[in-house]
């Protein structure tokens, strides 16, 4: 799974949680509301039976934002291990081009000596 996808699920996961409490806060003051006007006993056993189901969700919900955040974590440390393993692979890949520059520096340079003694050579015969 990619890293982003799983952030905006979790992402997605809290603000329906959010939602879900901002619910049950109006509702929970609908209650307060109707109170004070007075309620049927049909009216309270609906609104008391609503709102176990609204917890439930909400419990629901709680669990789900959890297991998001879990596999986050998880796709997070997969996603560190390889990219530490990229950036050694990198790095790898780096000392052996700067090897292979030196030596053929050195091949060059060897190439130029030896060019410059039979120069020299050639010069004093």
């Amino acid at each position: 799974m990619q890293l982003g996808h799983c952030q905006g699920l979790l992402n997605q996961a809290q603000v329906k949680l959010g939602e879900l409490e901002h619910y049950r806060g109006d509702y929970q003051q609908q209650w307060i509301t109707e109170g004070q006007r007075g309620v049927s006993g049909q009216w309270l056993m609906n609104y008391q039976r609503f709102l176990s189901q609204l917890e439930t969700a909400i419990g629901q919900q709680r669990q789900t934002l959890a297991w998001h955040d879990n596999n986050l974590h998880k796709v997070r440390e997969v996603w560190q291990q390889r990219y530490a393993r990229l950036e050694g692979l990198r790095k790898l890949v780096k000392r052996y081009q700067e090897e292979a520059r030196l030596s053929a520096d050195k091949r060059e340079q060897k190439l130029l000596d030896e060019l410059s003694q039979r120069i020299r050579r050639d010069d004093s015969a």
